[in-house]
């Protein structure tokens, strides 16, 4: 992936909302959706858009202060197990949206922990199991 553009900040914030990139932002959007880190990826742009969304709704309702801030921890924290529920779903979308087909991005980090998968199944052979 040595043709990989990283979006620049308004691009990535857009991208972080839901909005599409363009098609030389494909393999960048391919890794942040497939490498080691995706998980905590998924959960920033989360947070990125529960950012942009409660902190003017936060400044535009009345009411005290205590209440509007606890108003917006749960509605965080909700979201936020929302979030973890499609997590996958939402990540495959987003390379849908890049132009790559359905699955893509599952078949992908299935094909970079084939390994750490396969040894993990051949030590709970040999320990549960009796396999040598």
């Amino acid at each position: 992936m040595t043709d990989r553009h990283r979006p620049g900040p308004l691009r990535w914030l857009f991208y972080a909302v839901g909005g599409s990139l363009p098609a030389r932002y494909r393999t960048w959007v391919l890794h942040d959706t497939t490498c080691r880190t995706w998980h905590l990826r998924h959960f920033g742009r989360t947070v990125v858009m529960l950012s942009v969304l409660s902190v003017p709704l936060m400044l535009l309702v009345p009411g005290p202060l205590w209440l509007r801030l606890t108003a917006v921890l749960l509605g965080w924290l909700v979201s936020l197990q929302y979030a973890l529920f499609v997590m996958e779903e939402s990540v495959e979308n987003r390379v849908v949206k890049a132009g790559y087909p359905a699955g893509t991005a599952r078949a992908t980090r299935a094909e970079a922990t084939a390994g750490e998968r396969a040894e993990a199944a051949r030590r709970y052979a040999q320990r549960y199991r009796g396999d040598s």
